[in-house]
Formats: structure tokens, C-alpha cells, sequence
């Protein structure tokens, strides 16, 4: 039988440091698994995709997996951290849909009466997290997963007051597109391609991702090569033909072409300024 912790883990930033006595948490890393932590005291700096986050008392930091991140500066933090895979979740819902939403903040404050019970319910994790692991006849997968979603549920960002831009049918168009971009885009790099397969304009998917956003559809999708492009760069010693292969372009030069004109750098230069090793 399966243990019920097989697919969750709870560590803290003090065990972090323990385990990594050679500071690995400071390169780039991608992880294949989700990544919590809850600031509990001190001050440090976290850089996911790429963008430094300030940590203090009551950050949440949530990575999802694929992100490129690295533990810039935790020496003086102390807290949990909680390692999770995406199927471990209970699904379909609001915590299986805000783990699989792969543009969700990295980093963000809660407020001090949400953060109380926030860590209650991280304590409450890891005690049954414990038991499962040193008394598995105690072990119960329906049970961590049930405390993990609590968990989640509670130190999601609150709402924002204002309501979303653009109207609904502009968020549903946007949400195809955005899914059809996460799926395809080393495949198809035209919106003419997404437009045909799901049955709208350019123009229609244009105005919804501009609406949404504030970016033409052409330009949100430049954004996620580009992103994928400079996580291959940082994580990985694959030569630029190679990366280029991999995100669809048939040669290393117009993927040159295409990450100097977005990023303002070439191919290597930035990866000189980023890689972390």
C-alpha cells in the first residue's frame, strides 16, 4: 500500500539549511512538485521566474511546478515548508484549480488574523504528517490531503476588490486561449494557429487577451516562449540550438533573433547574468 506521506512532505526553512550544507537552494532549481512556505520570523529574498520577492513575517510562497526558482537569501528565516505533488490534491475545486493555475503569484502578505489560523492549520499538518510517517497504521492519504487543501484554502490571496477587467466572454475567450498557449506554444508560435483550433478570430482572441491583460495575444504568447526560453537557459547547460529546438524554432538563429528582440539580450549573455552557477 501506498504511504499516505509519499506525496507531501514538511520540512522547515531551519532543516533547509541543515540539508544543504553546500547552499544549493541559492542556484536555480525547477522542481516537478509544488513548493509552500509560510514565513513565520526574519527577513530574506526569494526569485521565482526570474523576479526577487522580499520575505518577511507572514509571506506565503507558493511555486508551482516547472517554475524556476532559488532560495536567495533564507539564512535568518525560520518556518514550514511544505513540498506537494499536483495530483495530491483533491480535485475537482478551488485548491486543485489554484495549483494548476500556472500564472498564480509566487509570493504575496496575508493578514494577521488569516495568518493565525493559517499557521493553526499548518501545525495541525504537520502533526498528522508525523504520525503518518513514524506510526503509518495512523496514516491516512484522504486525511493529509483534506488538511493540505484547509491549508491552501486558507492563505490564498484574498480577491481582489476591484472586479476583473474585460467581460465575461472576454475571460472565457482568454481562458481558452491561455490553456490552448500553456499546451502548444513549443508547437505554434502564430496566433492564426490558436484562432483556427478554437474556433475564433485573431482579432476576438486580440481583444479578450488585451482586455484581460493589457496585452495583444501575440504578445502574451511571445511572453510564455520567452519565459520558457530563459527557464531553459537558466536551468539547464543546453546550447541554444538545442534550446531553440525544443521551444519549436527550426533554427538556433531566429531563436536568437526572436529572444534578443524580447529580452534585449542574446541567448548567452543572458544566461551569463542569470544561470547562478
Amino acid at each position: 500500500m501506498k504511504s499516505a506521506s509519499a506525496d507531501v512532505e514538511m520540512l522547515s526553512f531551519a532543516q533547509l539549511r541543515l540539508m544543504d550544507r553546500s547552499r544549493r537552494r541559492t542556484r536555480p532549481q525547477r522542481p516537478a512538485f509544488h513548493v509552500m512556505a509560510l514565513v513565520q520570523s526574519g527577513v530574506g529574498r526569494h526569485t521565482a521566474d526570474f523576479i526577487e520577492h522580499p520575505l518577511r513575517e507572514r509571506t506565503v510562497v507558493w511555486i508551482r511546478p516547472g517554475v524556476v526558482h532559488r532560495w536567495t537569501d533564507v539564512d535568518a528565516l525560520e518556518g514550514p515548508l511544505l513540498l506537494f505533488t499536483q495530483g495530491f490534491l483533491p480535485a475537482p475545486g478551488p485548491v486543485a484549480q489554484a495549483a494548476g493555475d500556472v500564472f498564480g503569484p509566487a509570493c504575496w502578505q496575508l493578514e494577521q488574523d488569516v495568518w493565525e489560523l493559517a499557521i493553526r492549520a499548518a501545525d495541525h499538518l504537520r502533526h498528522e504528517h508525523a504520525a503518518a510517517v513514524s506510526h503509518p497504521r495512523l496514516s491516512s492519504v484522504p486525511l493529509l490531503a483534506h488538511l493540505l487543501s484547509a491549508l491552501v484554502l486558507r492563505v490564498l490571496p484574498a480577491e481582489p476588490a476591484e472586479p476583473p477587467t474585460g467581460r465575461p466572454h472576454e475571460h472565457t475567450v482568454f481562458h481558452h486561449y491561455r490553456t490552448a498557449v500553456e499546451e502548444r506554444f513549443t508547437e505554434h508560435h502564430h496566433v492564426r494557429d490558436y484562432a483556427s483550433t478554437l474556433g475564433y478570430g485573431p482579432r476576438t482572441l486580440t481583444r479578450a487577451t488585451r482586455a484581460v491583460t493589457g496585452l495583444g495575444a501575440k504578445q502574451f504568447l511571445d511572453q510564455r516562449i520567452l519565459l520558457e526560453a530563459k527557464r531553459l537557459l537558466a536551468h539547464t547547460d543546453l546550447p541554444a540550438a538545442r534550446c531553440a529546438g525544443r521551444l519549436g524554432f527550426h533554427d538556433a538563429a531566429n531563436f536568437t533573433t526572436f529572444f534578443q528582440r524580447q529580452a534585449g539580450l542574446s541567448p548567452s549573455r543572458w544566461r551569463t547574468g542569470h544561470a547562478g552557477r
